[in-house]
């Protein structure tokens, strides 16, 4: 016997998959028109873009609209763990709203809402003020 059959590894390691239940989507309705939407309305929205890709079973997702600016159509969806996929490819797949095209661009996903409330992308640094150039 070698000593390398000998040792053995005194760790375990344990990886949990799906360890967050729920997952946050930041999503922007993009419409031709000017028209303001509620937050009733883009819930349906959502709502019915899960019913007609993936029927009654999609519909009966949970899906909670949690926040919602109408003046641009912006919004964020908590969606259970097991719902991910489903409720991202029915967002993108949708291309209808009341006879009009539109479409969903899904912004950012993380388990973690905290992570969308800032954006790197859209982060100004502030202008130096006279007194820091000095320094």
């Amino acid at each position: 016997m070698s000593t390398d059959e000998k040792t053995t590894a005194s760790y375990e390691k344990i990886t949990y998959r799906n360890a967050k239940k729920h997952f946050y989507l930041r999503v922007r309705l993009e419409l031709q028109d000017t028209r303001v939407l509620n937050a009733v309305e883009m819930h349906c929205l959502v709502t019915k873009a899960l019913k007609e890709l993936h029927g009654d079973t999609g519909a009966a997702l949970l899906c909670d609209l949690i926040h919602f600016d109408s003046p641009s159509r912006t919004g964020i969806l908590r969606v259970c763990c097991s719902g991910l996929v489903r409720v991202w490819s029915a967002l993108t797949m949708l291309s209808t709203f009341r006879g009009q095209p539109c479409a969903v661009r899904i912004l950012q996903v993380s388990p973690f809402l905290l992570s969308l409330s800032g954006d790197s992308r859209s982060w100004t640094p502030p202008e130096p003020t006279a007194s820091e150039c000095q320094n």
